[in-house]
């Protein structure tokens, strides 16, 4: 399928432009990476959803990451039937690693796994998906946030952490070890950004602090930290955007452009929804060619809401912060 760059943007906080696209490929949660001259696009589906492309144009379904869920998986969240979330997929020192998310709608029993390979072209001879089993694990009555949507982040020293959170308290940042296999001793659990959150309400539910999907990308001396507010996976119905805050330090704080902290619900706004895409988000960033881009789903309306794959030019304002730079 061929997915075209038509539609133009103005600056940072603007809609999509009302242009309809042609159709994109079927996605939610969409990250992608390159290894020789195949690009490799991983998104949420049953076993994890794999695309591969020579261009980022034209796209070839890939079996999934597993045949069958993982059995860790089944026996540790009551009711997982093997639909894997938010996958994440990094390289270093010569591995591929590949969180995933483990979870039910609506419950913050949920668990974030970890698969490993040394390569993602399926016909290498080592071509070989190797699971570690879960890293972080979130427990109600335990637990006020949600172990689901990871993203691996490396320092400036080389030290792996990972962002992850959904709702609850909200997103939320550990130390790994080495090995990525678990967090670091003694675990220390940061808040990087939330929303206000209904303190009537029991630690078990979700609540109306609707952010999720962390992704942090360094630049220029900055870390900056892209989440998504309100609700995706409604269709027509859904009001999904993407807004960033930035940090000198990986830990935090987070800032938005006016300075409020994203702790405290801060965030720019990057880019949002109209009549022809209903909500945009849960979105990754990559560089290829020494070019940025924004790697997202939107709920497209020209197809029934239905969730595709968005590839955008990621451009940086003079202040430093990121826009949206369509091409025609």
């Amino acid at each position: 399928m061929r997915y075209l760059l038509l539609a133009a943007l103005l600056a940072t906080g603007q809609s999509l432009a009302a242009q309809s696209l042609p159709p994109a490929i079927p996605i939610h949660d969409p990250v992608l990476t390159r290894q020789g001259g195949t690009y490799y696009l991983f998104g949420t589906g049953n076993g994890i959803t794999v695309w591969s492309s020579p261009d980022r144009r034209n796209w070839t379904a890939e079996k999934p990451v597993f045949a069958a869920p993982p059995a860790w998986a089944q026996r540790d969240v009551p009711g997982f039937k093997g639909h894997i979330w938010a996958p994440d997929i990094s390289y270093f020192d010569g591995q591929y690693s590949l969180f995933y998310s483990v979870s039910t709608f609506g419950k913050n029993r949920s668990a974030i796994g970890l698969a490993t390979n040394k390569t993602l072209d399926p016909k290498a001879k080592d071509f070989k998906w190797v699971d570690h089993g879960p890293v972080i694990e979130s427990v109600p009555g335990r637990d006020l946030w949600n172990a689901i949507d990871p993203n691996l982040i490396r320092d400036e020293r080389g030290t792996p952490w990972l962002a992850f959170g959904s709702f609850w308290n909200g997103i939320k940042l550990v130390q790994l070890r080495p090995d990525l296999t678990g967090p670091a001793a003694p675990a220390q659990w940061r808040t990087l950004a939330r929303r206000p959150r209904n303190p009537a309400l029991a630690d078990s539910l979700a609540g109306d602090g609707a952010i999720e999907g962390p992704f942090v990308f360094r630049h220029d001396g900055y870390y900056y930290l892209f989440v998504s507010f309100d609700y995706c996976c409604r269709g027509p119905q859904s009001t999904y955007k993407m807004v960033v805050g930035r940090a000198r330090a990986l830990t935090g704080p987070y800032l938005d452009q006016a300075g409020v902290p994203m702790e405290q619900g801060g965030g720019t706004l990057v880019l949002q929804g109209n009549a022809e895409w209903f909500g945009v988000g849960h979105n990754a960033v990559a560089t290829f060619d020494q070019v940025d881009y924004l790697i997202f789903h939107g709920y497209d309306g020209h197809d029934q809401g239905r969730p595709k794959l968005r590839i955008e030019p990621l451009a940086w304002s003079p202040e430093g912060w990121p826009t949206v730079a369509v091409k025609p």
